[in-house]
């Protein structure tokens, strides 16, 4: 008797903790989860932006179109 006793508790163990288990509301993660990463997305971008265009780096762009050559000179 002892062993079907023992089975029965703890199936209404694991069935009581299924349960509350199962009416836990949302952790951290399901509730601020998507907010969190679009904030950092947007933070990352703007920051990137303003460093981009506001603080003078200098690209090294292409001078094509900006270098005229000299002229040749015959000695």
């Amino acid at each position: 008797m002892l062993p079907f006793v023992k089975n029965a508790v703890s199936r209404l163990q694991v069935r009581s903790i299924q349960q509350v288990v199962a009416r836990q509301p949302p952790d951290f993660h399901d509730k601020y989860g998507n907010a969190l990463l679009a904030g950092g997305f947007f933070f990352c971008v703007s920051t990137w932006t303003y460093t981009a265009t506001q603080i003078g780096i200098e690209w090294n762009l292409s001078p094509v179109g900006r270098v005229t050559p000299k002229e040749w000179r015959d000695q």
